[in-house]
């Protein structure tokens, strides 16, 4: 049955994504997003609105007659501290509060695996300690408390935890692996490269949040971790990038404890686009069990993560020309390389 769904954050990487999924499934899409919703293959098909969950009336006007939220709008690691926090707490709530009233049938509330900080022990599973490392995982984590309250008043809030995802419309730090790749310049990895790495396609995820909205309330109404189902190590899977790339260069492993401490006064000084999370946990091993999504979601997983790290690979190589000049701190723009642009030249 055709459904009116609401995106926050419609405008972003996923939000496109999701939308382009939902409109291919004869579902009405509205988009909440600061940025404007500026996708040609699909604009005359959603209902934009600009502006900022933050702002309650602007996420009240989104709302009206919405039986679906899919709330994905968030500010990202590299946003400053005080954007993070408004934005991931204040704005969940208001985006809670806003389909309480508004008397929305279900809120799908899009985590992340972050919550988890630096974990010791894979697969996780949900019920892990959740241990937020900077601003970005710690806003995670009071999101997910504000949906629980809610939960509590009788909503119907799933909640996804989806592994870095990536696809199509996707560049922030993966940016930085195609671009090097195009260049013909091996890339540098920290360790031995050798762990293990989960990631996950898009379109998965699109799959995870359908399902979250559309079986029963009562098997929804939980947490799930969302990942690939079929990943290998860090070496390898980026390795794959680099040969489809056909300049026959190779990843390069770099011992961890100097580099990671050479990153973190590049982070510091902000002559980097790597934060914490990124560098600390890309030398470990980083996967979780998405069992629970498959047995009670039926959530299956189409693609590994060469898949995921190719097609998306293949959408850089196609659409170069529209964001080269770009920089920023979202995901529908390349990050900026800082010094490391510097480095690129010794690979």
């Amino acid at each position: 049955m055709a459904q009116k769904y609401l995106i926050t954050g419609g405008a972003g990487f996923l939000g496109i994504n999701l939308a382009r999924h939902l409109l291919a499934r004869g579902h009405e899409v509205v988009s909440l997003d600061l940025a404007p919703f500026d996708y040609p293959d699909v604009r005359d098909r959603v209902t934009a609105i600009t502006g900022d969950i933050r702002d309650r009336k602007a996420v009240d006007a989104a709302m009206a007659g919405v039986q679906i939220v899919v709330h994905t709008a968030a500010a990202l690691p590299l946003y400053k501290k005080e954007d993070i926090f408004s934005t991931d707490i204040d704005g969940t709530r208001n985006v809670m509060d806003s389909a309480f009233q508004h008397k929305a049938e279900r809120v799908i509330h899009v985590s992340s695996t972050a919550v988890y900080g630096i974990p010791d022990h894979h697969p996780l599973v949900e019920t892990d300690k959740l241990q937020g490392v900077g601003p970005y995982g710690i806003a995670k984590i009071k999101a997910e408390e504000v949906c629980l309250e809610y939960r509590k008043k009788g909503m119907c809030i799933p909640i996804v935890r989806p592994k870095s995802f990536i696809g199509p419309e996707r560049l922030g730090v993966f940016a930085l692996l195609y671009d090097w790749a195009l260049d013909g310049r091996g890339f540098p990895v920290l360790g031995s490269g050798k762990n293990l790495y989960q990631y996950l396609d898009v379109e998965d995820l699109c799959d995870a949040i359908t399902l979250c909205a559309t079986v029963d309330c009562a098997r929804a109404n939980d947490t799930f971790n969302i990942g690939a189902k079929e990943f290998g190590t860090v070496r390898d899977d980026f390795q794959a990038v680099l040969d489809a790339a056909g300049r026959g260069k190779k990843i390069k492993t770099f011992p961890a404890g100097p580099m990671i401490g050479t990153l973190r006064v590049l982070e510091f000084f902000r002559l980097s686009p790597l934060y914490k999370w990124v560098y600390e946990t890309v030398t470990h091993d980083s996967f979780v069990s998405i069992e629970k999504a498959e047995r009670v979601l039926g959530y299956q997983p189409k693609y590994s993560n060469k898949d995921a790290l190719l097609r998306n690979f293949q959408w850089y190589r196609e659409n170069l020309d529209k964001f080269k000049n770009q920089s920023g701190v979202s995901h529908r723009v390349p990050w900026k390389q800082g010094i490391l642009r510097f480095a690129k030249v010794f690979f």
